[in-house]
């Protein structure tokens, strides 16, 4: 039941976004980032904690917060990114540096879309790596 719901909670959000956005490309693209979270639905019922990975999906990247909840993809030259509003989402579309973090541990730039996520804060906040392998470095200083 709950898979279901979860299911139909997905292609709301989906139909929403698509219907504010006329480009047939971007329409194919949150049609392939929806079929994905269909997939896995499963991550929907983790229960995250400071220190753990998170699914880009359940991030919004322009306030840099876990929401607990599917995001609206942004579908941005050929790269899906999340947002909480339709504010976010024209951030996202607009500004290059809402797509963009610092890793903590090497202090280098890293794309949002291709991050390796991780609940750092109790208050939602996310800190993004450019791989899991800085993350574990960073916790062994």
């Amino acid at each position: 039941m709950k898979k279901s719901i979860n299911i139909i909670w997905i292609a709301l959000v989906s139909m929403a976004f698509v219907s504010c956005n006329n480009s047939e490309g971007k329409k194919e693209a949150v049609q392939e980032v929806v079929q994905e979270e269909i997939v896995n639905t499963k991550k929907l019922g983790a229960n995250y904690q400071v220190g753990d990975h998170v699914p880009n999906e359940l991030v919004c990247m322009v306030n840099n917060a876990y929401m607990g909840k599917l995001q609206m993809p942004v579908p941005v030259n050929g790269k899906t990114y999340y947002g909480c509003c339709e504010m976010c989402v024209g951030k996202l579309n607009q500004e290059e540096s809402a797509r963009i973090g610092t890793d903590p541990f090497s202090g280098k730039q890293v794309d949002k879309s291709e991050a390796y996520i991780v609940l750092s804060g109790e208050d939602g906040r996310v800190n993004y790596f450019e791989s899991e392998a800085n993350y574990k470095a960073s916790r062994k200083r």
